[in-house]
């Protein structure tokens, strides 16, 4: 017994943490939200570290690896598998919403009229101007914030080639990030003390927010997209362990993949869960340099979950305004869609969501009706996102290093 709470504790008090704060959710209502400034405390201590942890974890990886030819290979399985993983994901949101109807409307005219006097206004779409704003800043200053996470991965990757071009006088640089990417991870493993209260009150005030006014049309795409998220984590996530290592990396997985769960379901944030999830990987036995590289990549460019709310809120609109899109238009559109969503908690996505408007030519006054979606599904959502990145993981690391990769978890020298 004493075995099993030395290894289980965290997960258990994060387990006790959310339903404490759930009843008092559910009990208090929106009264609750006195506690939520120590949840807000929480986020906050984790979003400090995320600038320091992406940079420094992925540009001393890259500065250690002493083969070029590893680290082509590893970006471009990443690359493979981030792809392939999210078009499965893409078609299993599709089954899903064609199987199950998000909303029963009656009468989608009295919706169109509705909707019919506002205009969509916003300008077009220019693909190569969002690319450069997606992965660059006009200011360092820029790089300092955790809403520009893509931006900061391109620096922390051209910063980790600068440094390879020559080792011997950048050696004293790099043993000075390293003992300071070591320190980071100290701070995260202190912040983490404070994680069952944080959690808690955080999980308690979303509870408390949204729980009793969710309308029927948003509480069966709530119910629909849970089971559907549930699904693809239990069945989709263990056949992508098994492909990568058997059995032993399915253990290895299941053993390792609560915590990152708990903070995600509780925080919805896949941001705030960067520094459980990267731990978690390098436990499960990943090599550092696929693990820290995917995951950083990951929070941003690989979304299961989110990808797959993409789907639910077109087809949430495709319901309600009673119109079709083809199979290949909800593809591109969430492809394009996802990219956009920025690593945060509830709200990210409102950019996506004008994306995803006027790609498929509907009114902009639809806008509420995707955020509200976006918020219902929000912490299924941040959980596949999180917990995708370790199912990927493990396959880029046996896609680079072969079906030993398990005996072999530091590969980058």
């Amino acid at each position: 017994m004493k075995k099993i709470w030395e290894s289980y504790k965290v997960t258990i008090l994060l387990v006790l943490a959310l339903i404490v704060g759930a009843i008092c959710g559910l009990i208090f209502k929106e009264d609750v939200n006195v506690v939520k400034p120590l949840g807000d405390l929480f986020l906050n201590l984790l979003f400090v570290t995320i600038v320091p942890l992406l940079f420094l974890t992925i540009s001393t990886t890259i500065a250690k690896m002493d083969s070029p030819k590893r680290l082509r290979k590893i970006f471009g399985r990443i690359i493979i598998v981030a792809l392939v993983t999210s078009l499965v994901a893409i078609f299993f949101g599709i089954v899903t919403t064609k199987t199950f109807k998000l909303v029963d409307v009656k009468d989608t005219k009295v919706i169109r009229e509705a909707f019919s006097s506002e205009k969509v206004t916003s300008p077009k779409l220019n693909v190569l101007e969002s690319t450069v704003q997606l992965i660059s800043v006009n200011d360092f200053s820029g790089l300092l914030s955790k809403g520009n996470v893509v931006a900061i991965v391109v620096f922390a990757i051209i910063f980790g080639f600068a440094m390879r071009k020559d080792k011997e006088k950048t050696k004293p640089l790099l043993d000075v990030l390293e003992a300071a990417n070591k320190t980071v991870m100290n701070l995260i493993n202190i912040i983490m003390y404070y994680a069952p209260i944080g959690l808690g009150c955080y999980f308690a005030s979303l509870v408390g927010t949204f729980g009793g006014e969710i309308a029927k049309g948003y509480l069966r795409t709530f119910v629909i997209y849970t089971v559907c998220a549930l699904v693809f984590y239990v069945v989709f996530y263990t056949l992508y362990a098994f492909l990568a290592g058997g059995t032993k990396a399915v253990k290895a997985f299941w053993s390792n993949i609560f915590e990152p769960t708990f903070t995600a379901l509780a925080t919805c944030s896949s941001a705030a869960s960067l520094p459980v999830n990267i731990d978690a990987a390098k436990k499960m036995g990943i090599p550092d340099d696929v693990s820290e590289t995917f995951v950083g990549l990951g929070t941003s460019l690989h979304q299961d979950g989110s990808i797959i709310g993409c789907v639910f809120k077109i087809m949430f609109l495709v319901s309600l305004f009673g119109n079709n899109v083809s199979i290949w238009q909800i593809v591109i559109v969430s492809l394009l869609a996802v990219l956009l969503i920025t690593a945060v908690p509830i709200g990210g996505g409102t950019i996506s969501e004008s994306l995803i408007i006027s790609m498929l030519g509907y009114p902009m006054a639809a806008l509420p009706l995707l955020t509200m979606v976006a918020t219902v599904i929000d912490p299924p959502a941040t959980v596949l996102n999180v917990v995708g990145d370790e199912s990927a993981a493990m396959l880029v690391a046996r896609s680079v290093d072969g079906s030993d990769w398990m005996t072999h978890k530091d590969k980058s020298k």
